[in-house]
């Protein structure tokens, strides 16, 4: 363990990230409700249901942040409540999200608001979602009217999240709805999605006087050091390139900030993924801090201020949370000693929440949910770890 302490900037962004649908509880008009609550799921994926009850319940998780002494928050904002009919908006849902947003503006909390978090309208859904031909159309007019309404209090607004997750999860391994399994229409999606953004980047500039941001997802990929087999390193690198360059180089310049969202590495040997055994989350990543730096050193070729949006591990004991907290936190302050022009970190996640497919078992949050006793928010060590950094900007 080094002795060593990082500072960071004293105007470094600390806070914590959460999604509306995973957190919030009741979104009925979503693809995701309707696909998870199917005949043909039923008893197979765990619905969502009251999430964490969020929805009414958020005021409770912005005095956690404060408590965890941090200075922003990151939340996403649900497309199908806000426009639960096609181009009809609801002026109740939008007061909503002024009221949380007001909160979290109370609380001197800056906010990172992410506009599409995976899930969707239904009618959206049913006009052929996101390999639709006007996919973008209908996301361009959606983000103007949040700026229209929420616009004036929102820091940073990030269009959409993980969009090649979603196009990977939904369109080629076929886990997520509309559960596909095609390589074209994967590609139909990606290309929508970058359209989506930029529509949307330019709609929101019309209205207001905003950074505009997109969150990314983006895995490190490397060679085994084991490993003689030219192939591998071919392999990696053109991975790591679709994750990266494929999506991110024709947008860039309709980009102010960009979100990364990191949580593991992955190696190849003889063209199979062989990682090591260390730092393996719940889910059987490896939690891998360098892949973090490496990652943050080579965005800087896009000349873009850097937020890590998300990052974190799904870890139910707590067991090694606050180790990967420190480690992942050195990494970023080794990388900004070289110029990676990182300005913010947000840890995944605030609280345990829905995720996704797996249901309510993988727990990432630094705040504990018992589902048992009226979704009573338990704070975990890792919460005061986290907060300790977040008060003093130092890391050791």
């Amino acid at each position: 363990m080094s002795d060593k302490v990082y500072e960071f900037p004293s105007d470094f962004t600390w806070g914590t990230a959460t999604s509306a649908y995973q957190i919030e509880g009741g979104n009925y008009n979503t693809d995701w409700w309707l696909w998870e609550n199917s005949k043909e799921n039923r008893g197979k994926i765990e619905p969502c249901g009251i999430a964490c009850d969020s929805y009414n319940r958020y005021e409770e998780d912005f005095d956690l942040c404060v408590k965890n002494y941090n200075n922003a928050v990151r939340i996403s904002i649900e497309w199908a409540r806000l426009e639960p009919e096609e181009g009809k908006f609801s002026k109740r849902e939008f007061d909503h999200y002024r009221n949380v947003l007001q909160a979290a503006k109370d609380r001197n909390l800056k906010t990172f608001v992410t506009l599409h978090h995976f899930t969707n309208p239904i009618w959206f859904s049913k006009k052929g979602g996101w390999h639709g031909l006007k996919a973008s159309t209908y996301f361009a007019r959606y983000a103007e009217r949040c700026a229209v309404e929420l616009g004036d209090l929102c820091d940073v607004i990030l269009t959409i999240n993980e969009p090649q997750v979603l196009a990977l999860m939904a369109y080629v391994r076929g886990e997520w709805p509309p559960n596909k399994k095609s390589l074209f229409l994967s590609l139909v999606v990606q290309i929508n999605f970058m359209l989506a953004h930029s529509k949307a980047y330019t709609a929101i500039k019309l209205v207001k006087d905003v950074e505009v941001g997109l969150v990314k997802h983006m895995v490190w990929y490397e060679p085994s050091p084991l490993s003689h087999f030219f192939l591998d390193k071919i392999v990696a690198r053109f991975i790591y390139w679709l994750n990266d360059g494929f999506f991110i180089e024709p947008i860039r310049h309709k980009i102010d900030v960009l979100g990364l969202n990191y949580y593991f590495t992955n190696r190849f040997k003889n063209l199979k993924i062989k990682n090591p055994d260390a730092y393996v989350s719940d889910l059987n990543w490896w939690i891998n801090p360098e892949g973090l730096q490496n990652i943050l050193l080579d965005l800087k070729k896009y000349g873009l201020p850097i937020y890590i949006t998300e990052n974190g591990i799904a870890d139910a004991h707590d067991r090694v949370r606050p180790d990967i907290i420190r480690e992942m936190l050195i990494a970023c302050a080794r990388a900004m000693e070289k110029e990676a022009p990182l300005k913010g970190y947000f840890h995944w996640s605030l609280i345990d929440n829905y995720e996704w497919n797996k249901g309510y078992w993988p727990r990432f949050g630094l705040v504990n949910i018992d589902r048992s006793h009226n979704l009573k928010r338990i704070p975990r060590k890792s919460f005061y770890y986290y907060g300790n950094i977040c008060k003093t900007g130092k890391v050791s």
